[in-house]
């Protein structure tokens, strides 16, 4: 929900260090892998309890997320450019919530809960743009990508916003995932409704 309007704020200044980057020699793949590695260390700091430690890793693998677009962008990009970027992303999700529950046994069913939710929208999410892929559809509104990417009420904003949240708020980990996973099963809904509504024979 909120990309699209993020993209037109955030993809200026990004494509600016992503021209540098490029012109240094460093490629967006580089910048993917790194970011993802770096997110990561987001897990053990929530089973640590430092969730202060995590939110700087989740912070800097969103910068990286977006400045790998940029050097994609500058250098022109790769189909597994673009496969790197979405598994690396979806991995990098679930293992945050998998952080939490290793920090807070106490929690765990609601780790499971949003974990179970982001399947939903990632499958629905992927499923929506292998068929479109088949059909030759394409759209540029959360700016170019590699893969067509459907909209929905909770996208890449609302799931880093959630994750700020709960490093800010560790106790009230319950009230964020479920509030965020509704939020994803709302998006899973539509999704399969857009698919009914385009791809029906």
């Amino acid at each position: 929900m909120l990309d699209a309007a993020l993209r037109r704020v955030i993809d200026p200044p990004l494509d600016a260090v992503g021209r540098r980057l490029a012109g240094s020699g460093v490629s967006a793949n580089a910048v993917t892998v790194t970011g993802f590695a770096i997110g990561l260390a987001a897990v053990p700091a929530l089973a640590l309890g430092r969730p202060d430690l995590a939110l700087a890793a989740i912070l800097l693998n969103r910068a990286a997320d977006g400045l790998d677009g940029a050097v994609a962008r500058a250098t022109g990009p790769t189909d597994l450019g673009g496969y790197l970027d979405i598994v690396l992303d979806f991995l990098f999700y679930s293992a945050v919530v998998f952080g939490v529950a290793l920090g807070r046994p106490d929690q765990a069913l609601w780790a499971a809960f949003l974990i179970f939710s982001f399947i939903g929208t990632g499958s629905s999410f992927l499923a929506y743009a292998i068929i479109a892929a088949k059909r030759g559809a394409s759209t540029e509104r959360r700016g170019r990508k590699s893969i067509f990417y459907l909209g929905g009420l909770a996208e890449g904003g609302e799931t880093i916003l959630a994750f700020v949240l709960i490093c800010l708020f560790p106790d009230a980990f319950p009230w964020i995932a479920g509030m965020f996973g509704a939020m994803c099963w709302l998006t899973t809904a539509s999704r399969i409704g857009q698919a009914v509504r385009d791809f029906a024979d």
